[in-house]
């Protein structure tokens, strides 16, 4: 975990060339920071689901959005309870012609992008644009464009993440976890309830 958040840092200290004021933090009508409860009419409040091997991390399914097609927020309960770290959106219009014209309006509105996130073969155009806010916060802006791949569907998708309450979530699920694991041994070295593992 420590490498993660040090690489992340250093990747930012590397950037000289981000956005501080305009850095994105609202798509499709959601706010990163902002508490879930927020957009309950906006959700499908039964579609919660915690995210596999990262617990304090939950995805919820939004409703109906004039121009996607299905879109997941994701939101902490460790550190930052209920607050939307990241919102993912696919977009109703599934065509590469459609992501090279999203991609010149990112571009004409948030400078070149960053980073290349794609493959070599281009079956994943992605590409990345990291920024400071005025706050000092970290944000991440991923416009994709899968062609085939197996565990993720064809068509074009947006990603924008609050990197700094993301890897607040990290931290904290990782300090929860080695406390559990502290726990358990505790409890091991404990003498067992003999009158429980007896037959009666």
């Amino acid at each position: 975990m420590k490498n993660i958040l040090l690489s992340t840092l250093a990747l930012f200290i590397g950037l000289q060339g981000i956005a501080l004021a305009d850095a994105p933090h609202e798509l499709g009508g959601f706010v990163l920071g902002d508490p879930v409860s927020k957009y309950e009419d906006r959700l499908r409040m039964n579609s919660v689901m915690p995210i596999r091997h990262l617990e304090s991390l939950k995805e919820i399914e939004t409703r109906e959005l004039e121009g996607y097609k299905s879109g997941l927020i994701y939101y902490g309960t460790c550190t930052n309870a209920n607050r939307i770290v990241r919102i993912k959106l696919k977009y109703e219009n599934p065509s590469k012609k459609f992501y090279y014209k999203l991609l010149d309006r990112f571009k004409a509105r948030f400078g070149e992008p960053d980073e290349w996130r794609g493959d070599p073969f281009h079956i994943r155009l992605a590409w990345k644009w990291y920024f400071i806010d005025d706050a000092g916060n970290q944000i991440g802006l991923i416009l994709q464009h899968n062609t085939q791949i197996e565990d993720e569907k064809k068509g074009n998708s947006v990603k924008l993440t609050h990197s700094n309450l993301l890897d607040q979530e990290y931290a904290c699920f990782e300090q929860a976890g080695i406390q559990a694991e502290k726990d358990r041994k505790k409890k091991k070295k404990e003498e067992p309830d003999w009158d429980n593992l007896m037959p009666h």
